[in-house]
């Protein structure tokens, strides 16, 4: 029988999933707001919403600014979380299915923990390897089959794909900052560094294309800039920030499951074989991630508490 888990790690899984779970609606709802709106509109403009929110946060709580070596590393938290995850995938969901875009997605528990380990200095085990690369072909061969076959992989699974190594860099960024800096703060100050961007594309695509959408669109709108874009991201680098990243990063594994389920619930999406099949086996893919320097191990120890008893 395994040992439980030390209430650190508890707190962080748990804190992720939530974040995950807040996460899980996004492409649903990605796929009804562009609906009626354009998708520059959509991605660009619910993270100069997310930004609004974020910058009465700041001012009302007095946060601090960060340093300047600290905005730099934002910067890449922007271009992942603010930017590049939210365009791609407003993209991606004008032509594909959601469902379909869950599964493709579902590299991102993968993703982050690479760039965790190439980011921390981690180790992780051979096996965490053979699982990551798992769970990357599982992803694939779903893309093909369902594109007709690899030759016919559609341009919305190489959004997707990007969508994932932008998200995984934000994230993975993320965490860490968000030991520094907060979790909500973190997210915070990424969109308001993104801000003038987002705004600009934001007029551009409402000038180009005047936003007309019903009452559902603008709904789902509304839930990808306060919660997709803003508030997931306080419960999810909270749980980041206390890790281990690669580890936490993992919960990710029930965001297909979930984001298949509310494809069928919201859009009348059919659960085709090759979905569920898809979602199911890169849910399973598991993986052995490594624990940082500094990180306690299963009974709560630190590495130096480890040093000590072992000298004692």
């Amino acid at each position: 029988m395994s040992s439980p888990l030390p209430p650190v790690a508890a707190a962080g899984l748990g804190w992720g999933f939530l974040g995950v779970a807040a996460f899980s609606l996004t492409l649903p709802v990605t796929r009804i707001a562009v609906e009626g709106l354009s998708p520059l509109f959509v991605g660009a403009g619910r993270s100069a919403i997310a930004a609004v929110l974020a910058a009465v946060a700041l001012l009302a709580t007095r946060q601090r600014c960060p340093a300047a070596r600290q905005w730099l590393r934002l910067a890449v938290v922007a271009g992942g979380i603010a930017v590049g995850f939210p365009l791609l995938t407003s993209y991606a969901m004008t032509t594909a299915p959601a469902a379909h875009g869950a599964v493709v997605i579902a590299l991102l528990p993968a993703a982050t923990a690479v760039v965790a380990v190439l980011r921390t200095g981690e180790r992780p085990a051979a096996g965490f390897w053979v699982a990551a690369v798992a769970g990357c072909a599982c992803a694939v061969v779903f893309a093909g089959v369902q594109g007709g076959g690899f030759g016919r992989v559609h341009t919305a699974d190489v959004l997707l794909l990007a969508a994932v190594a932008a998200a995984a860099f934000g994230y993975a960024e993320g965490g860490l900052l968000a030991r520094e800096l907060g979790a909500w703060q973190t997210v915070s100050w990424a969109l308001v560094l993104a801000a003038p961007l987002m705004t600009v594309l934001t007029v551009v695509a409402g000038l180009d294309q005047p936003p007309r959408a019903g009452v559902a669109g603008w709904a789902a709108f509304a839930y990808l800039a306060v919660v997709s874009m803003y508030l997931g991201f306080f419960a999810w680098y909270r749980g980041l920030a206390i890790g281990p990243i690669a580890r936490v990063s993992q919960v990710q594994l029930v965001q297909p499951v979930l984001g298949i389920g509310w494809a069928a619930v919201l859009l009348g999406e059919d659960l085709t074989w090759p979905t569920v099949v898809g979602g199911v086996a890169v849910r399973t893919r598991r993986g052995t991630a490594s624990r940082p320097a500094g990180d306690p191990d299963e009974s709560g120890r630190t590495p130096e508490a480890r040093r000590r008893s072992r000298r004692g």
